[in-house]
């Protein structure tokens, strides 16, 4: 999933989700800040938790514990609630903010499922969003077009055994490597991308992007094409296909006459808007 589509914002506070059984959960304690403005949300849900135990009302049993990534990166176990859930708790915190926060949750929590119904509505708000850090429609339509083809093929990875999110990242690193001579981290590096939850291709000029999209539409028909099973196979399956976007990319620079990976980041526009913030 896109990393913008883990974070959504209520009044310029950030509130972290995760897509589980297929619905939105959101992070109990962004919630609480958001509606408190408390000093120690952790601290306030523990004691609202008691208090409504007392009552003899369970908030804690409308929650379950997920990993969202932390302020140091690191993805931890967090109180998570779906929609209704959430109605059931903010009943119990006094805050002028919540009638309205019960109105944008509605809309923000049934975003997804509205996309699994019309897909077309998830690419409208992708392309709203890009839109909006200034990305030209050029690159907008390359990016979506990448979204699509890099889920085929991680769906295609899926059908073939590969479930951890390290094989995920190596299988990828392996395409990148015969593509750019570079992994992904090293790529970041590369363009001195300072956050770790940087996507590297909301960065990547028009070259870099369409050298993505064929090394991994590359992988995903080598992949069918050999029958590739398990890791060890996909592997190798990935690398044939970085090689194919290697030969693409040669033979780019060569009718250039220059190289086609850019150290700079694909928006300077973006980045003297960001100063004058």
């Amino acid at each position: 999933m896109e990393e913008k589509n883990k974070i959504v914002v209520f009044q310029d506070r950030k509130i972290r989700r995760v897509w589980y059984k297929e619905e939105w959960y959101f992070s109990v304690i962004d919630i609480i800040l958001v509606l408190t403005d408390s000093s120690n949300p952790r601290n306030y849900w523990s004691m609202l938790k008691k208090r409504e135990e007392e009552a003899g009302i369970e908030l804690s049993t409308n929650c379950v514990q997920l990993k969202l990534e932390a302020p140091d990166g690191k993805q931890r176990l967090t109180d998570c609630a779906n929609t209704r859930s959430l109605f059931r708790i903010i009943q119990s915190i006094p805050s002028k903010k919540a009638e309205p926060f019960k109105q944008w949750l509605a809309q923000v929590g049934y975003e997804r499922i509205e996309e699994i119904e019309n897909p077309e509505l998830g690419q409208d708000r992708i392309k709203e969003y890009y839109e909006l850090k200034g990305y030209p429609k050029e690159w907008i339509d390359k990016r979506l077009r990448g979204i699509a083809i890099r889920q085929e093929l991680t769906d295609e990875w899926k059908n073939r055994d590969i479930k951890t999110e390290k094989e995920f990242a190596i299988l990828t690193n392996e395409i990148s490597k015969a593509t750019f001579g570079k992994t992904i981290g090293e790529y970041k590096e590369f363009k001195q991308l300072q956050k770790k939850n940087q996507n590297l291709r909301d960065h990547m000029t028009d070259w870099e992007l369409i050298l993505t999209m064929i090394g991994e539409k590359a992988t995903t028909d080598i992949t069918k094409e050999n029958n590739s099973q398990g890791f060890k196979e996909c592997k190798q399956s990935s690398k044939e296909g970085g090689e194919v976007a290697l030969e693409t990319r040669k033979n780019i620079e060569k009718r250039l006459g220059k190289t086609v990976i850019s150290k700079e980041s694909f928006l300077p526009n973006v980045k003297k808007k960001k100063k004058l913030e």
